[in-house]
């Protein structure tokens, strides 16, 4: 089946964008009176039938609706610092929307190698990763920031776990035996050259765990994609 992404809902009225026309009805050939199935990315899956149909926009009249609970159900916000090789980060921000990451936070540290990113085209990888997965709740991608404006944000007060991972010290807590299952959690992530020693101080000031995740030495996209399947594990346990 195919999963559709409506940018505007009006009353019992869809709107989709010219990306969602292109494959909808110039590739799929819908026509009005057609059904299809869809999602706002705020939780909600939706049955309605095409309406009108324009060169770059077509409409849809809601049939019915669904509210979908996150999966897992705790809102797991991932800070982590972009890969050198973007084709890395897009693979990272592909697998954590399968799971049901709720947002993330590029953070810019002292070894970071890249810097800038285009927030447009990693947009577009999480709306499409969310519509192949069928999730319903299209994850938060927030403004890259340094990391010491990241720990004094106060959007990390709204969660109950925090945590730093991080190999500059042996024989730390393991993240499984350490989150509490069904809490909100925030988590980071560090470059290739790791997190500094005043960064993991300053992470600490704030609240912020230094843990595990597991022995082996992880690239950064792949110790995102390990935190997030022990989260997803953990909450399903």
């Amino acid at each position: 089946m195919f999963l559709f992404y409506s940018y505007r809902i009006e009353g019992p009225t869809a709107y989709f964008d010219e990306v969602e026309t292109r494959h909808c009805i110039h590739v799929l050939r819908n026509q009005p009176g057609d059904s299809i199935e869809f999602t706002d990315g705020k939780g909600n899956w939706y049955k309605g039938s095409i309406e009108i149909i324009r060169k770059k926009e077509f409409t849809a009249n809601i049939l019915s609706d669904t509210f979908r609970k996150q999966d897992p159900s705790t809102h797991l916000h991932i800070a982590i610092a972009p890969t050198k090789n973007i084709d890395r980060f897009e693979w990272f921000l592909e697998k954590a929307t399968e799971f049901g990451i709720s947002a993330i936070t590029p953070i810019i540290c002292k070894n970071s190698e890249r810097r800038k990113l285009r927030l447009d085209r990693l947009e577009k990888v999480l709306l499409s990763a969310m519509k192949q997965s069928l999730k319903v709740h299209l994850p938060k991608l927030n403004e890259p920031t340094s990391i010491l404006d990241f720990l004094n944000d106060g959007e990390t007060d709204a969660t109950t776990d925090r945590f730093i991972a991080h190999c500059r010290a042996e024989d730390l807590p393991h993240l499984w035996n350490n989150y509490n299952a069904d809490n909100d959690v925030t988590l980071m992530i560090g470059p290739e050259g790791d997190f500094s020693i005043e960064e993991i101080e300053a992470a600490q000031q704030n609240g912020f765990t230094p843990i595990s995740l597991g022995k082996s030495r992880l690239r950064t996209e792949t110790a995102g994609i390990a935190a997030v399947h022990i989260i997803n594990l953990k909450s399903n346990y």
